[in-house]
């Protein structure tokens, strides 16, 4: 007989009346282990006769969702995942989805943490920003059939839903450029090793200099580990270089803000005595002496192509894994060493 209506029931209630263990009851609620159909037939059938429905992670049980969206991202390793966040919030509302903003501290431990928090939570979907090496979260979530839509670090998989910037073709693009100016010796800042991210843009670069004309030399790459600490760093050992670079190729935002601070602390004149690019745009681009030369991620078009490809997957979960790529745009202006740009001249 189901407890009274007039207590909370508990989890133990649940498990007296499907005939199950607490844990497995758990296991259901959390979306923490799979569970034999029959079983979980059984414990949403108990969630319903004790009125356990008032609860709304439990009502997503029985209704089939909670109507929110979880999202595991670092909100610390680049400003430019604060911005697609602002986009992802927009899209969801439009929606009338609520988002959960879980940080992963670009780690992880964080983020396997993150994300089976936010499946306790009863999320109808997650998008995620994956860190380095976390295959295993992203298997963990597609084993599970939990609707996952990764973000920007695309992974080198079929079996999940992806959208994020085109990165070899921008890359190149950028090297190209400083080629075309008379440059022989063009460095790479690359980001953190294990990013598809970084390692597109380290392939754009080479692809860039043969198309240029120029030559593979690694003493001219240093990686930067996509923060703007390893950015300084890395200024410095290519500084250090007998033939340092007469141009560089900056991997992410992150990176530039440390190359600016080393140039300053040295007296560098980037765009002068440094032409300098950067795959990235942030709003201080503009603002910096001399305005940076970029690549544009479309970060609103971001955010919205990611929320749209989850909701397509709660609605289908058969449908088959797209993957989305969406171009970034040039920002001319003076740090490539090419003077004041006059856009509408």
């Amino acid at each position: 007989m189901p407890p009274s209506r007039s207590t909370r029931p508990t989890q133990r209630d649940i498990a007296e009346l499907a005939g199950v263990s607490i844990t497995t009851v758990s296991h259901v609620v959390n979306g923490t282990r799979a569970v034999a159909e029959e079983t979980k037939i059984a414990v949403l059938k108990a969630i319903e006769t004790t009125g356990y429905t008032g609860d709304a992670i439990a009502r997503s049980l029985v209704t089939g969702g909670t109507r929110s969206l979880g999202v595991a991202i670092s909100l610390l390793a680049n400003p430019y995942f604060a911005a697609v966040m602002r986009a992802i919030e927009r899209e969801a509302a439009s929606a009338g989805y609520t988002v959960l903003l879980a940080d992963t501290h670009d780690t992880v431990d964080t983020e396997r943490d993150t994300v089976r928090a936010l499946r306790s939570r009863r999320v109808d979907g997650i998008l995620l920003t994956p860190s380095s090496g976390d295959g295993a979260v992203i298997s963990e979530l597609v084993s599970l059939g939990v609707p996952t839509v990764l973000v920007d670090r695309l992974a080198t998989r079929g079996d999940v839903d992806q959208v994020g910037s085109e990165n070899i073709q921008a890359t190149s693009a950028l090297t190209e450029h400083l080629a075309s100016l008379g440059h022989r010796r063009i460095g790479l800042i690359s980001g953190a090793a294990g990013l598809t991210t970084s390692d597109e843009r380290v392939l754009g670069y080479r692809l860039g200099l043969g198309r240029g004309g120029l030559t593979w030399n690694p003493d001219l790459v240093e990686c930067g580990h996509s923060s703007a600490e390893g950015g300084t760093e890395a200024f410095r050992r290519l500084l250090a270089r007998l033939e340092p670079p007469t141009a560089l190729v900056v991997g992410n935002d992150s990176m530039m803000v440390g190359v600016l601070k080393e140039a300053r602390r040295r007296g560098i004149r980037i765009g002068t005595d440094l032409p300098v690019v950067v795959y990235d745009d942030v709003e201080w681009a503009e603002l910096v002496d001399p305005p940076l030369t970029t690549m544009a991620q479309p970060v609103e078009a971001i955010g919205r192509q990611a929320v749209r490809l989850l909701l397509a997957r709660i609605a289908d979960p058969d449908r088959r894994p797209e993957t989305v790529r969406l171009p970034p745009t040039l920002c001319h202006r003076e740090s490539c060493g090419c003077g004041p740009v006059h856009p509408h001249a």
